[in-house]
């Protein structure tokens, strides 16, 4: 009997799943305010999104 092919999302072809694929942006970079466009040094500690801006406290993305 033949078996029948998977039809899941990565086909069994060694592609990885999730979002982005599991590979985040890196450790350098810069983290933006989006309100007022105050830049900061990315920390690898800690997501931008986890940020607030000092100047205006709108909450800061990756850059």
């Amino acid at each position: 009997m033949m078996q029948e092919r998977s039809k899941g999302l990565g086909g069994g072809r060694g592609r990885r799943g999730g979002m982005g694929g599991g590979v985040g942006m890196g450790p350098g970079g810069e983290c933006l305010c989006s309100n007022c466009g105050h830049k900061e040094p990315h920390r690898l500690s800690e997501p931008c999104y986890n940020r607030k801006c000092p100047k205006c406290g709108a909450p800061m993305t990756r850059a």
